[in-house]
């Protein structure tokens, strides 16, 4: 699509043809005005359909439009206080898709602005990314009201750091911005960044494994809390959406066990390789795959081979990558250290972003303790990472 909308042939001064470039403050107002309205309408029509199902007849389109936007604010970091106590807590899977539509806009940007300069790529994502927290404020401040208060700060901040990294890595890759950075880095640095890559997408696809496996081997505790809530199909697809949109903090969950730190959803429910707590938590069908009892689950300790896996998987990715002159088996060992002790601090970083809270008291503490998942992950990886990277080099070598 990118590449269609800069070929696009345009109307020049004397009324000729031109593909001269456009204004670059339209274009970044304009993505960032498309990558709200888009994202914003695609949530909206799919609450909608779910809201057409329910048997009483829903809360109207003006109730999927507000449902819609706490959505989208939450996913950017925002904390809504309702009766309950505040919610903070991203859906990380419609985060990636804001993200997704902001480095399109950023890309749209610099082709059809025909941006070159790193000044004025950042001027062009300076603009887009103001602009996109102009409309997370309105947005907030629209919604914002006694039955589900708004936190305007946190919109702030969570809206423009996800905009200045989504619009910045789109506009700095169209631009060509990233090859020259890593072209003035060493040989190693490209190898190294695809060894984490793997690392961590591995790390997560074992997890998002073990959340299937466990809510499966507990197919019926999940039928009945989605049969519990009531509104017939209504109710079980709007669950089943939500838990789709969950599953990436899922995920991060399972790091914390797999790291051996362990999870809480609460301070009732606490699960790691070293005992089981359960308590009171949500009536949330994705839930089903904690534990039924207080012994921990053989699963628990399989999940714990997952640090190392990613380790493995991130150091021969490494070493497949380097070329003939950078270096031999030593090199690729060391090379290797680093990218599972990154893998780990990849980790850390998307466990922090996981976690949050989901009311006062109990609930005020949900997810894995992102330093200590972090570190035990880039100890295991950063082992594995070394032996597998070494031994790859010295296979592909001899």
């Amino acid at each position: 699509m990118v590449p269609l909308l800069a070929r696009l042939p345009r109307r020049g001064p004397d009324g000729g043809r031109t593909t001269g470039p456009l204004p670059t403050t339209a274009l970044a107002l304009a993505g960032a005005a498309a990558a709200s309205v888009v994202g914003l309408g695609v949530l909206w029509l799919a609450v909608g359909v779910v809201d057409t199902l329910d048997p009483t007849g829903g809360q109207g389109a003006g109730g999927s439009l507000v449902l819609a936007g706490l959505l989208w604010l939450l996913a950017q970091g925002a904390g809504i206080t309702v009766a309950s106590g505040p919610i903070v807590l991203a859906p990380l899977l419609l985060t990636l898709g804001i993200a997704w539509c902001l480095s399109a806009a950023g890309r749209v940007v610099v082709r059809l602005g025909d941006l070159t300069g790193p000044r004025e790529t950042a001027a062009a994502v300076g603009v887009l990314a103001a602009a996109h927290v102009v409309l997370t404020a309105v947005l907030a401040l629209l919604l914002d009201g006694p039955g589900a208060e708004v936190g305007l700060l946190r919109a702030l901040l969570g809206s423009a750091l996800l905009a200045v990294a989504a619009a910045g890595w789109g506009a700095a890759r169209e631009s060509g911005a990233v090859d020259t950075a890593l072209d003035q880095l060493p040989g190693q640095t490209r190898p190294l960044l695809r060894g984490v890559l793997a690392g961590v997408l591995t790390a997560l696809a074992l997890c998002l494994a073990v959340v299937a496996i466990a809510v499966a081997a507990d197919a019926d505790g999940y039928a009945a809390v989605s049969g519990g809530i009531g509104g017939a199909g209504a109710g079980a697809l709007g669950l089943l959406g939500l838990c789709v949109l969950l599953l990436p903090n899922a995920a991060a969950a399972v790091l914390g066990l797999a790291a051996g730190p362990g999870f809480a959803v609460g301070s009732g429910t606490v699960v790691s390789v070293h005992g089981v707590t359960l308590g009171a938590v949500p009536a949330l069908p994705l839930l089903a795959a904690l534990p039924d009892t207080q012994a921990v689950p053989l699963l628990a300790f399989a999940s714990q081979a997952v640090p190392v896996l990613a380790g493995l998987v991130a150091g021969r990715t490494l070493a497949r990558r380097l070329l003939p002159g950078d270096g031999g088996a030593v090199v690729a060992g060391l090379a290797g250290v680093l990218a599972g002790v990154l893998t780990g601090v990849a980790c850390g970083l998307l466990v922090w972003t996981a976690g949050g809270s989901l009311g006062d008291g109990a609930l005020a503490d949900v997810g894995a303790p992102p330093i200590a998942t972090g570190v035990a992950i880039a100890a295991q990886a950063g082992i594995a990472a070394a032996v597998a990277a070494a031994f790859s080099r010295w296979r592909l070598a001899s």
